[in-house]
């Protein structure tokens, strides 16, 4: 045999082993057989360098951290699942998808569903080229998620080889989770550190997935699921039980326990199934996600603009616990809002640690009757937000007070104040470090100013040691006063500078959003910058101005006008200007231009040269048309800028017509 040979033989051999324990749970030979397999294929690639090949196990782990992750634009979006809690509205969601399949002239009465076990993990998109492994993209916003790649090939039940040869471009999606055991390690391994614990194994997944390093993700030990086959006609089988069945036979992972369910009432009694059984598995599941089974009848349902009309997530009922609530704590918000939070006895409840929960307001508190020392139960709502439901009258103690607010604010000391009309306390000290610094982490946040790397623990910092006061501080910050705070590093200091420098040049809706006015959102910020066309003109509108804006109402107008009637707002906006940050955009087209957009649907493909998606998207919704994220028979336009994805091929393939840009800019009116 010679050694190109013996290469082969030993990647696949390795590869068939990886998928009996990591894919099956089923290993063939022992772990010290398996290393040795390893440590013979390292040995010979590195006598033979030359034929080392981008899919062989030793790559799975290898090179230097990377520098930060591209953004990738989904060719058919990721969508989210509308929940449903209760048996209720799941057979609402059969009447509902039955109804529709009706009107759309199909046949509805032999409904079908797949019924799989919903992984509480993080979504990932995987692209193999020729049965190669070549990207792997986060779900992001269901648009635009991150390349992570390289972490991607650091998951063992992920092959980097498909079993089958499939030829051409297939895209496959999952979810990616960490199981208990290895949550259990990690938490094991920071408690000896005496590092912060991780609240929940999809907590420790989603960190894992956004670590730079692959060589510490390896580490986690994170495994994966895989559920929804994205291709050319032809490649992708007509069943969702059909996808499952080719997904393993190409050596994906598979989560076993799905079934084919006919009608809502087998549907009903997996669900009721594994309410309790789920406790008995290896990882984290949340509830069920029933789907149609037939992809062309899911066609035929279609979807809204967040959700598909053909499948619907079955949520477990919250489970609850009882603790001892040590004591009733308030924090304070970017808005100065002051709200109570209970500091709990750390309890186990559905696969996490609970030591704190909401407790809304204070009338709230004073509503349950809730006392510090009381004996609570706690829940989580949708098994994500744990709150505390009531207190143990029977447990309580004779010296247990009714609880009051405090009346200055535990951060800066100022006298909190409560407007007549409102149930919240506020601390109204713009300059409470409190508020500082859950304003910064807005400010920073990927949908306002996308500052990576600028997290709660670097913005405590930076606020604490005086360094930045305000937004505008964060302009002038140097690599050296950034590599003398604690764990930054020279390439951190000199990362989270580009990072700031590069927020500069977004769209300007973006600084309107991240400055943090109330009832502000991303859609009113764009809005208002599409219609006033900068920051500047938006600060010196009238209420009556703004308030004739499309999709702004009286109290976001007067909370807009109350924010820059404050003479430190438009100093610090002033500020901001100076330091470069990008204020003024393309003004959006008056309503009188263009008119033959009214009603017109259009999807964007590609980058556009001239504009940003968001100034696009102004600009065709200005002109009366709107913007959908997928492509069908009622789309008018396609939009295909360098670089499209598959929405071209599908608008090619259903007739839509195609623009360029320039073609594009001339329907808008533009040059």
């Amino acid at each position: 045999m010679t050694a190109a040979q013996r290469l082969a033989d030993l990647r696949a051999r390795i590869r068939h082993h990886e998928e009996r324990y990591y894919v099956l749970n089923d290993p063939e030979i022992s772990d010290a057989e398996f290393d040795a397999l390893v440590a013979e294929l390292q040995a010979l690639e590195r006598e033979h360098p030359d034929l080392v090949t981008p899919d062989s196990p030793t790559q799975r782990v290898g090179g230097r951290p990377v520098e930060g992750f591209a953004a990738v634009e989904h060719g058919v979006p990721m969508l989210s699942l509308d929940n449903t809690y209760d048996e209720g509205e799941v057979a609402a969601f059969d009447e509902r998808l039955r109804r529709a399949l009706a009107d759309a002239g199909a046949e509805a009465s032999a409904v079908e569903y797949v019924a799989e076990l919903k992984i509480d993990g993080l979504s990932i998109s995987l692209t193999y080229e020729d049965g190669g492994l070549v990207r792997g993209v986060t779900r992001g916003d269901g648009f635009r998620g991150e390349d992570v790649t390289s972490n991607v090939r650091t998951i063992r039940a992920i092959p980097m080889r498909l079993a089958e040869p499939v030829a051409g471009r297939i895209e496959i999606r999952g979810e990616v989770y960490l199981p208990r055991t290895a949550f259990d390690r990690i938490n094991r391994e920071r408690e000896s550190r005496e590092e912060p614990l991780f609240a929940n194994p999809r907590n420790a997944a989603a960190g894992a997935m956004r670590n730079l390093d692959p060589r510490e993700v390896s580490r986690r030990g994170l495994s994966a699921f895989m559920y929804q086959v994205i291709g050319r006609p032809g490649a992708v089988p007509p069943t969702q039980a059909d996808t499952l069945e080719g997904l393993r036979r190409w050596g994906l992972p598979v989560e076993a326990h799905w079934a084919r369910c006919r009608g809502v009432d087998e549907v009903l009694a997996y669900c009721e199934r594994w309410r309790e059984a789920r406790h008995a598995l290896p990882f984290d599941t949340d509830g069920v996600v029933v789907k149609l089974d037939d992809l062309a009848l899911r066609e035929k349902a279609g979807a809204t603009t967040k959700f598909p009309r053909w499948a619907v997530a079955f949520k477990f009922p919250a489970e609850q616990a009882t603790t001892r609530l040590l004591k009733i704590a308030v924090e304070v918000g970017r808005t100065g809002a002051v709200t109570p939070y209970a500091v709990l006895e750390p309890v186990r409840l559905s696969g996490s640690t609970i030591s704190q929960a909401t407790l809304h307001n204070e009338q709230e508190v004073a509503r349950r009757d809730i006392r510090e020392g009381d004996d609570v139960v706690i829940e989580k709502g949708g098994e994500v937000i744990p709150k505390v439901v009531k207190p143990v009258l029977s447990r309580r103690g004779a010296d247990a007070a009714p609880w009051k607010m405090p009346e200055t604010c535990p951060s800066c000391g100022s006298r909190l104040h409560r407007p007549e009309d409102e149930v919240v306390w506020r601390c109204v000290n713009t300059a409470c470090p409190a508020r500082l610094r859950r304003s910064l982490e807005h400010f920073a946040s990927r949908r306002a100013m996308d500052i990576e790397g600028l997290g709660e623990a670097l913005v405590d910092q930076v606020v604490r040691t005086g360094l930045v006061r305000d937004f505008g501080d964060l302009y002038g910050l140097t690599v050296g006063q950034i590599e003398a705070l604690e764990r930054m590093g020279p390439k951190s200091a000199e990362n989270l500078v580009r990072e700031i420098d590069g927020s500069r040049r977004l769209d300007p809706w973006r600084l309107l959003f991240g400055l943090g006015i109330r009832h502000v959102g991303e859609r009113a910020a764009q809005a208002l910058v599409g219609a006033f066309g900068s920051v500047d003109a938006i600060a010196a509108a009238s209420v009556d101005a703004l308030q004739a804006v499309e999709d702004i109402g009286p109290v976001v107008a007067a909370s807009v006008r109350e924010y820059f009637d404050e003479p430190r707002n438009r100093a610090l906006v002033a500020r901001l200007k100076a330091a470069g940050v990008r204020t003024a955009g393309p003004k959006a087209p008056a309503a009188a231009a263009p008119t033959g957009l009214s009603g017109r649907t259009f999807v964007l493909t590609g980058t556009l040269a001239g504009l940003t998606r968001d100034e696009a998207t102004a600009a065709i919704e200005a002109a009366g048309g709107r913007v959908t994220g997928s492509v069908s028979r009622k789309t008018d336009y396609v939009v295909a800028g360098a670089e499209p994805g598959s929405k071209l091929e599908k608008a090619r393939s259903l007739g839509v017509t195609v623009l360029d840009e320039r073609d594009f800019l001339a329907l808008l009116g533009r040059k």
